[in-house]
């Protein structure tokens, strides 16, 4: 494009954002359905958009995506920029490898590929054999790998698939000899491990509402077991909670193959252990630990006792063992006590236990033996994060993965015995980070807590409040925000904006203590760390209200919605992704009622109703402000979040509309809550999001 052309363009999309020219937005009709909760009158006038299937919602999302994109391709730099996102994201990646029956298998994306293929290794200097590439399930590559388990003869591999970005999975068998698919194929699977036994597998799985699969409530999530070769619709069920219709069930087989292992949880957080002996026939199941307060989960096995990560009685974590013939309170044994410091991960090793601390939600590795003495911290590259760890009982190797900001992924070999890495896979990337600072600072929220973020900019810029600045986060279920290189990040930094990672409360950064301060009635403490981010921001001289973004996906969705509408003033763009944005009903759909232990419910009290209805975005917009320029995103096969949260508050911001800021809405087809996503959809994505950001921004970016 030459400079006339830009300059023409730009001054389109000018006067069709300018306060004298509105955007003309599609009419959403506004009806006249209200509900009345704990007294109080509570409008719902785009209940109608919750009809994911119905032809009038297909006609409004089509009309928004109609509208949003004639904005976007206005953007005079958005083809340039999908060029350079194009050339950032085309380097070949490979994930550590994982030893099974003596193979190491891998994943291996060659930089344009839409999903990465699995792979197998002899050895690991041996050449890799192909073993089953997504791409080939699909003409677009929006059927994804979700999980893969192999068989504990090594004989088979069972798959699970997600298609379109759906949470739905399914699971197919193939003969990793031939390579050959069997007739095994498993439906309707959901948030599920595959768990091989004998010549069979256990996996859970709900039984959806027909023609309200993305959307409907899910119910009584069952543990089957598939036996090779049989028909599925004859697959034992092994339990289901009759009682609780709302409980996720999730099993798996001990180390020995002599128990059934199944945690039942009521939300995201907390569960119950219920064992099966497997040596026995039709033995009953029983539960060893009552739940729903802590977190127990079964690494393996040692000396005939189950070694259990949890947080009962140490809400930064630690590492028990617990005898399953004799599993009461009294007989647990204690192998890693608690630490000052969060024990976030925990990897068995040939004898070793490889444990992982977050320090200031800086990761670092520590190796110690089986009775839980120390023997040494492994040295790591620098300040960042493992993003995995692998290791088996019968070598004395391992393999971490590690990143910062500005480090991209990485793969390390660790010799167990020597404590000894070496660099086994680094990706070749148009990057040097040797232009670049990233660092953590801290700033005092509202109510004073002491609050960590890592900032990354070019070396060398100005504090002179005009920075374009991106804020991230999330704040929620206990997920924490470690470092990690963002390649699509780099066309921002490269034109001179600085991106901010925020650690809010309700994430595990400092334990559960640290999670709890975000939920339910101190859920708004999440809001206040976030908006004290951007003033500490500001403050220093970094950015100003009109060169700060803010984004957050799911509940960090939730989290823009309520700081957009909470303090308006303070940000120039919010990008709220597949957000959680109606607090009043985001429980009747999918499994929204996991999320209750983090937001409480406006059926549990009129106390809590009132508390969500404070801080909902969709119900605290109001007429006549002017609103950060804003776009919302979701999908049409997100069964998570469902888009109609999306839907409801575009809805609703549109129509508060003042006329000084684009509200938009884009809603992307085949696609879902984010994982599995085709790396064609990812380019566009951020083409999109990024280039609505930097020209909002002000930025005028050379590519």
């Amino acid at each position: 494009m030459n400079n006339k052309s830009f300059l023409i363009m730009g001054a389109i999309l000018a006067t069709a954002c300018s306060s004298g020219d509105k955007i003309a937005y599609p009419e959403t009709e506004r009806t006249a359905v209200c509900d009345t909760l704990w007294g109080v009158p509570v409008a719902d006038p785009y209940r109608w958009l919750e009809n994911d299937t119905s032809e009038a919602t297909a006609r409004w999302v089509e009309a928004q995506n109609k509208v949003t994109h004639k904005y976007l391709e206005a953007i005079p730099f958005r083809d340039q920029l999908r060029d350079r996102l194009k050339e950032l994201t085309s380097y070949a990646v490979e994930t550590m490898p994982v030893k099974k029956n003596g193979k190491y298998y891998f994943y291996r994306n060659d930089g344009k590929q839409n999903q990465s293929v699995l792979y197998e290794k002899a050895t690991l200097d041996a050449e890799p054999r192909l073993i089953l590439d997504p791409n080939t399930l699909s003409e677009d590559g929006t059927v994804a790998l979700s999980s893969v388990e192999i068989s504990p003869d090594g004989k088979y591999l069972a798959y699970a698939i997600s298609r379109s970005g759906s949470d739905w999975n399914e699971i197919y068998v193939m003969d990793l000899n031939t390579l050959q698919l069997l007739p095994d194929h498993v439906q309707w699977i959901k948030f599920s491990p595959i768990a091989w036994h004998k010549d069979g597998f256990y996996y859970s799985a709900f039984k959806p509402e027909k023609g309200k699969e993305l959307s409907a409530m899910n119910e009584y999530h069952t543990v089957y077991y598939h036996k090779l070769g049989s028909d599925t619709e004859n697959d034992k069920k092994v339990y289901c909670n009759n009682e609780h219709s709302r409980r996720y069930v999730r099993a798996t087989v001990s180390d020995d193959k002599n128990y059934l292992i199944i945690e039942e949880s009521a939300g995201t957080a907390g569960v119950a252990l219920y064992i099966q002996d497997l040596t026995r026939d039709n033995a009953p199941i029983k539960r060893i630990i009552e739940g729903y307060d802590y977190e127990y989960s079964v690494l393996g096995m040692h000396d005939g006792r189950f070694l259990v990560y949890t947080n009962d009685n140490a809400p930064r974590y630690r590492l028990i063992s617990i005898d399953p013939r004799n599993a009461q309170r009294s007989n647990w044994k204690e192998i890693i006590a608690e630490q000052p410091y969060v024990l976030s991960n925990i990897e068995l090793a040939n004898d070793r236990i490889l444990a992982v601390y977050d320090i200031d939600v800086m990761n670092h590795l520590f190796c110690y033996n089986m009775q839980g003495d120390k023997l040494y911290e492994v040295e790591l590259p620098g300040q960042g994060s493992l993003q995995g760890i692998s290791a088996n009982d019968d070598t004395n190797e391992a393999f971490y993965t590690y990143t910062s900001f500005i480090m991209p992924r990485t793969v390390y070999r660790l010799d167990i015995e020597k404590n000894v890495s070496e660099k086994y896979y680094a990706p070749e990337i148009d990057f040097n980070s040797d232009e670049y600072d990233s660092y953590q600072v801290f700033f005092a929220s509202k109510d004073g807590t002491r609050v960590p973020m890592t900032i990354t900019h070019r070396k060398g810029i100005d504090k002179n409040g005009q920075n374009p600045t991106l804020l991230y986060g999330y704040g929620g279920f206990s997920n924490s925000l470690f470092a990690r290189f963002i390649d699509n990040m780099i066309p921002f930094l490269e034109q001179g904006g600085i991106y901010v990672d925020v650690n809010l409360r309700g994430g595990n950064e400092y334990g559960e203590e640290w999670h709890v301060a975000g939920t339910k009635m101190q859920k708004q403490n999440v809001f206040d760390d976030f908006i004290s981010a951007a003033e500490y921001l500001i403050a220093e001289g970094y950015t100003s209200p009109a060169k700060l973004a803010i984004n957050g996906g799911s509940n960090g969705g939730l989290l823009v919605g309520a700081c957009m509408t909470q303090r308006p003033e303070l940000f120039a763009v919010a990008i709220p992704q597949v957000g959680v944005l109606d607090m009043l009903r985001y429980h009747k759909f999918t499994i929204g009622w996991g999320w209750a232990g983090d937001y409480g419910t406006a059926d549990d009290s009129e106390e809590m109703f009132r508390y969500l209805l404070g801080y909902s975005p969709l119900h605290t917009l109001k007429e006549g402000v002017t609103y950060p320029a804003t776009i919302v995103t979701t999908a049409d096969h997100d069964d998570r979040v469902v888009p109609a949260h999306s839907f409801k508050f575009a809805a609703q911001l549109q129509h508060c509309d003042s006329g000084v800021n684009p509200t938009l809405i884009l809603i992307d087809s085949k696609a879902g809550h984010g994982a599995g996503r085709p790396r064609h959809k990812i380019i566009e994505e951020k083409t999109n999001v990024y280039s609505f950001m930097m020209y909002n921004l002000g930025m005028n970016p050379k590519f």
